[in-house]
């Protein structure tokens, strides 16, 4: 070997066994690279300027939103609005009502905004008692499969309170009957990070027993300090220490449960506050956050 290629050879061994002897995950650090927002956030903004909100929206640097309502636009009105500030809809709530009744249109409408979700965001609570969970789980397979059919995918989002072990199901926990009673093709799960915290469970355990399952999360955060937040009744349950925090200013950890975003199926991650004080001014701090955050 010619003096010169010795040379090279020997260095280049030598950056190779630096390179191997450097952390493993220093190689597989991941960002999120398009942060999407829930837009029941800046609801009472829609009410009032829905062009202008989504807007502002992506003026923050949001490039994906979910949708919790038109307020009265119609679909080919929205996807025009959405081409128009570059912002692509990947999902959005419909009432259970909704996927009971008005099923066939709500996909059409889907299609024709480019959405590939349709979420259910919660159950009624006269129906939390075992027919009404048996019946959501039934009607959950049957809309799924309808939804499979038409090229889009049907998924649950959590509160806290199937978190708590349900009497009429024998204990179990209502979110594990959905999860064991529903097909896992057809059915997906939006977890919702913080109600999922709220209500003692652990997003990462999930994620090891149901891989795959959760393409869908909502992002918001929640801390035990400072004064108690709104009334969370409706959606824990029952009372909870705590509020909601802007993204990154909670005590949720969230590079922990990111981590595992691989494994969980994690495609779509969406902001969401229930109570902004200052709806724009929050949603860049969250976004701000997230779009920075290594895990």
């Amino acid at each position: 070997m010619p003096p010169m290629n010795r040379r090279t050879f020997i260095g280049t061994s030598i950056a190779a066994a630096v390179a191997a002897s450097r952390p493993a995950w220093s190689a597989e650090t991941h960002h999120i690279e398009r942060v999407g927002l829930q837009l029941y956030t800046v609801r009472d903004l829609m009410k009032q300027d829905f062009e202008g909100t989504l807007a502002k929206v992506a003026q923050i640097g949001y490039k994906e939103v979910e949708f919790a309502g038109y307020f009265d636009k119609s679909p080919q009105e929205v996807r025009k609005i959405l081409d128009s500030n570059k912002l692509t809809s990947p999902s959005e709530h419909v009432s259970y009502e909704t996927v009971e009744k008005k099923w066939p249109e709500t996909l059409e409408a889907a299609h024709t905004i480019g959405q590939k979700f349709i979420v259910c965001p919660s159950i009624d609570v006269s129906q939390r008692n075992a027919d009404g969970w048996r019946r959501a789980a039934e009607t959950f397979n049957h809309a799924g499969e309808a939804a499979h059919k038409a090229g889009i995918q049907f998924a649950y989002h959590n509160h806290a309170f199937e978190f708590e072990p349900s009497q009429s199901l024998g204990g179990k926990l209502p979110y594990d009957f959905l999860l064991d009673e529903t097909d896992r093709k057809l059915v997906k799960m939006e977890m919702d990070l913080c109600w999922i915290t709220v209500g003692g469970g652990d997003p990462v355990k999930y994620f090891d027993r149901y891989p795959g399952r959760f393409p869908l999360v909502h992002v918001k955060d929640w801390t035990t300090k400072g004064p108690g937040g709104g009334d969370y009744g409706g959606a824990t349950g029952g009372s909870k220490p705590g509020h909601m925090a802007n993204v990154g200013q909670g005590e949720i950890d969230w590079k922990r449960i990111f981590a595992q975003s691989g494994k969980a199926g994690i495609q779509h991650y969406f902001v969401e506050n229930d109570e902004p004080k200052s709806p724009f001014d929050d949603i860049k701090v969250s976004y701000d956050y997230l779009a920075k955050l290594a895990f």
